[in-house]
């Protein structure tokens, strides 16, 4: 856990890891899944202005990192547009105004990319305005997928359970699979782990993992509720894969240091929060943005 990667990225994730050293990196992620899990479980249940603060808390952290990693430092002329749109944002979808609310990450990223093209000395020439811009929206999403979704208050809760559950059905056996059989990489340029055994695994875990919670909710139409889980499942394994192919532009190994055995938000949510935003697209685009969650769930 103490890379020259991690080391340069300093702060007290990187301390708590390295603290854990001497842990196997499994064992790390196992610990870290027992103490996160309950706390992130038990805010999807409350739902609203307590759901809404740790998705906003987590796309805050997610902009942090990012910046981090594309600008070469927190510079806060880059980050203050980008929080201020997600603080806006956060506000705007607890008093019910959700379009409202993705255009202010939409505003965000546009001052954000604003800063770096008027300071152009100050930052590194191989980061262009897009890349800050794209911050933005990457971490926006982080907020706008799971919030509107859970927002819904007939199936918000599932909704939000079946994303959380195909994504991370798709993680642990795509770790499994793909540890256990090994085989040809899935993207070697990219990730040199993530095997095509991993991704066909990984597949299988979120379709079932996805299916059953449908059918613990009693929700009909399983058949379907399938294929969205499998291309949640797809959504997932791409989001990773994006994820790793910026840090290996700007060479990192781990966007942070945060969450021991996992690296940073980015690296544990790169995977959900694609999935997420997904998700809230096909329930708006079958049952309209009053009933995303619906929409996703019933067909």
């Amino acid at each position: 856990m103490t890379t020259s990667d991690q080391r340069d990225q300093g702060g007290a994730g990187e301390k708590l890891s390295s603290t854990l050293g001497g842990m196997s990196n499994f064992t790390l992620r196992v610990v870290s899944a027992i103490i996160l899990a309950p706390l992130v479980l038990g805010c999807v249940y409350l739902g609203g202005w307590v759901f809404f603060i740790l998705c906003a808390a987590a796309a805050a952290g997610i902009l942090w990192e990012w910046t981090r990693l594309v600008v070469a430092d927190a510079d806060a002329r880059v980050l203050l547009p980008g929080l201020a749109a997600l603080a806006a944002a956060l506000l705007l979808a607890g008093f019910d105004e959700p379009g409202a609310a993705a255009g202010m990450i939409v505003i965000g990223a546009v001052l954000a990319g604003a800063v770096v093209a008027a300071w152009p000395l100050r930052f590194p020439a191989r980061n262009p305005p897009l890349w800050a811009a794209a911050g933005v929206v990457y971490a926006g999403t982080a907020f706008i997928g799971p919030a509107l979704l859970r927002r819904d208050p007939a199936l918000g809760l599932t909704a939000v359970l079946f994303v959380a559950l195909s994504v991370w059905g798709t993680d642990i056996f795509a770790y499994g699979t793909g540890r256990a059989i090994g085989g040809p990489l899935l993207w070697p340029q990219v990730s040199p782990k993530k095997t095509w055994a991993g991704a066909v695994g990984g597949l299988i875990g979120g379709v079932v993992a996805g299916t059953l919670v449908a059918y613990a909710s009693g929700i009909e139409r399983l058949a379907t509720l399938g294929l969205i889980a499998s291309m949640l499942s797809i959504l997932t394994q791409a989001g990773d894969l994006f994820e790793s192919a910026v840090k290996r532009r700007f060479g990192a190994k781990d966007a942070g240091g945060l969450i021991p055995g996992h690296g940073g938000l980015m690296d544990r949510l790169d995977g959900f929060l694609v999935a997420a935003l997904a998700a809230l697209l096909i329930g708006v685009l079958h049952q309209g943005a009053d009933a995303p969650a619906q929409g996703l769930l019933i067909w």
